[in-house]
C-alpha cells in the first residue's frame, strides 16, 4: 500500500466518526437527562419520608419541655408552629413544595365504642386525596398520631416526544403512624 492510499483512507474515516457521533449523541443525552430525573425522584422520596416522620414526632412531642401538656396545632400550613407547616418546611429544598404538598394530620381520637376508635383528620394544602386511617388495635391505652404527606413531583428536565411526556409528573405519598401513651 502506498503513501497516497493511506492518506486517502485516513481522510475518509473522519466522516464515519462524525456520523457515529451524530447517531450516538442523542441517545447519550437522553440517558443523562433520565439519570438526572431519576436522581431527583430519589431525593424527593427521601425528603418526603423524613418530612412525614419528623411531623409525626413533632405532633407527639411538641416544642415545649417534657412536663408541658400543650401540643402543637395540626395546621394550617401558614402557621409556623403547626405540624403541617413543619412537614412542608422539611420539603422546602424541593421546587414548589408549598404549592404541591398536601398534609393530612390525624392526632385526636374520639368516639370510643368498645375497642374501635374514630380518628379526626384535617387536611392542609391544595385539595388532594384523603386517607382514612384504620382503627388502632390498642385504642384505650394509646392514641394514634398519623401524618400523610402527598407531594406532586415535576421532573426537573421535562422530556417530551411528539407531545407525549417521557417522564410524567408523579404523585408521591408517605404516611407515618406513631402511638403515644394516653
Amino acid at each position: 500500500m502506498n503513501r497516497r492510499t493511506r492518506q486517502k483512507d485516513i481522510r475518509n474515516d473522519g466522516g464515519q466518526s462524525l456520523l457515529e457521533t451524530a447517531l450516538f449523541l442523542p441517545l447519550l443525552i437522553l440517558l443523562v437527562v433520565a439519570a438526572v430525573d431519576f436522581g431527583y425522584f430519589f431525593i424527593v422520596a427521601a425528603n418526603l419520608s423524613s418530612s412525614a416522620r419528623n411531623a409525626a414526632e413533632y405532633s407527639i412531642q411538641g416544642y415545649e419541655s417534657p412536663g408541658q401538656s400543650s401540643l402543637p396545632a395540626a395546621g394550617p400550613i401558614s402557621s409556623i408552629t403547626s405540624v403541617a407547616a413543619l412537614a412542608v418546611s422539611d420539603l422546602s429544598s424541593l421546587a414548589s413544595s408549598s404549592t404541591t404538598t398536601t398534609v393530612q394530620v390525624c392526632s385526636k381520637e374520639i368516639g370510643v365504642t368498645s375497642n374501635n376508635m374514630t380518628t379526626l383528620c384535617d387536611s392542609y394544602g391544595p385539595s388532594g386525596a384523603s386517607y382514612t386511617p384504620g382503627t388502632d388495635p390498642e385504642a384505650p391505652t394509646f392514641l394514634l398520631n398519623r401524618v400523610d404527606v402527598t407531594y406532586t413531583v415535576q421532573p426537573p428536565i421535562p422530556l417530551s416526544f411528539f407531545s407525549y411526556s417521557l417522564v410524567p409528573s408523579l404523585k408521591f405519598h408517605r404516611q407515618v403512624s406513631m402511638r403515644v401513651l394516653d
